[in-house]
């Protein structure tokens, strides 16, 4: 039976809809959520940089509640200043990086916030491995340094990465805590309990009189002695010729 061309330009119709359809479906996937870290034109030792960090929810039931960043090397905890963030959430070091934290946000809430770095090392690319809690103890780890731990379509924990621009010509590391030099260093020796006593003569280094001297010069001893000595001669000169007389 002859069939009219409408209803076969139907079918065709219906058939290439459900394979388009089909094929939309295979191929859709969810959107990937990310944590990202961005400095517009950030070159390597550049000072005084501000980043500004994001992350995603996850979570379709409990909202963040802190981030903890794992700082690359060259950066030290006490480099980063904290800038901007979230109500109510304050900035942590630690001894590996530092942590943003405070109320938990509502679900599906994002998170922005800001901090200045002192000066950026020399470096091609920076990473920040990130830990991101919610409120019932859940934890998103963007610490995968590419896609491998995904599943093929960005859908991994890739961690926070700038990368840098070159150093600017004559650019420099700054030394984090600068040393003083010779000239500047503090004399190492005790001050003095009482200011006063340096400008008190020094004692004489001559040994006190001997306590049995009461006091006296040597030579007060040694004419009594003399005096006795020709005292008592004299009475033995004067009994001797009183002898003979008699």
């Amino acid at each position: 039976m002859h069939r009219p061309p409408l209803a076969r330009s139907t079918r065709r119709l219906g058939v290439l809809t459900a394979t388009a359809l089909a094929v939309a479906v295979a191929t859709a996937v969810p959107a990937a959520a990310h944590a990202e870290v961005e400095a517009e034109g950030a070159r390597a030792l550049d000072q005084n940089v501000e980043l500004t960090f994001s992350a995603e929810s996850e979570s379709s039931s409990a909202g963040i509640t802190k981030l903890e960043v794992i700082l690359p090397k060259g950066i030290d905890p006490a480099d980063v200043t904290y800038e901007e963030g979230p109500r109510g959430w304050k900035f942590a070091a630690t001894d590996r990086g530092y942590t943003v934290s405070g109320p938990e946000l509502a679900v599906g809430q994002d998170v922005e916030y800001e901090v200045t770095v002192r000066q950026l090392p020399d470096a091609k690319s920076l990473v920040f491995k990130t830990l991101q809690s919610y409120s019932d103890g859940t934890v998103d780890r963007w610490i995968e340094l590419d896609d491998s731990g995904g599943d093929g379509h960005g859908h991994g924990h890739p961690a926070p990465r700038l990368d840098l621009k070159p150093a600017a010509p004559g650019a420099k590391l700054v030394s984090p805590t600068p040393t003083p030099s010779p000239a500047d260093a503090p004399s190492t020796a005790a001050p003095s309990e009482n200011p006063g006593a340096e400008k008190t003569p020094a004692a004489s280094a001559k040994p006190a009189a001997d306590d049995t001297d009461d006091g006296l010069p040597p030579a007060v001893p040694v004419g009594i002695g003399a005096a006795v000595l020709l005292l008592g001669g004299g009475l033995w000169w004067w009994r001797s010729r009183r002898g003979g007389s008699a």
